[in-house]
């Protein structure tokens, strides 16, 4: 295991990092002397969420970067946008968040609409390349 402290948002973690390959197998298990208390919970990966069958258009899909209720769309099919622009207002824990354009191009498909609740990674516009 190799220790390493993490900075995500300006909050720093420790974290703990096992490395795992073909020259683990061949070297000996490591043996824990004194750990009382210790109790280890493997995390499940979360699910991958399958874009909506309307999403097929060849594009880029921007993606909920939290849980909320979609205030306000400012885009409508087929508007041209600009890496940065507004595409909808999110509010989550009673603060609303602007979801911008990652990339240039034309509204595809709106995934969401006003008043739709969202969880994480949900996908909520496609964005043409």
């Amino acid at each position: 295991m190799k220790k390493f402290k993490v900075t995500v948002d300006g909050r720093s973690y420790s974290v703990e990092v096992e490395e795992i390959g073909a020259s683990q197998a061949t070297a000996p298990a490591a043996t824990i002397t004194s750990a009382p208390n210790v109790v280890s919970t493997p995390v499940p990966a979360a699910p991958i969420k399958e874009d909506k069958p309307a999403a097929a258009v060849s594009g880029i899909t921007e993606r909920a970067p939290m849980p909320g209720s979609v205030l306000d769309m400012k885009v409508k099919k087929g508007d041209q946008v600009k890496m940065g622009d507004v595409l909808l207002v999110l509010e989550a824990m009673k603060m609303e968040n602007e979801i911008t354009a990652s990339q240039d191009g034309t509204v595809m498909e709106l995934l969401v609409g006003n008043g739709d609740t969202v969880s994480i990674d949900d996908p909520l516009v496609v964005i043409s390349r």
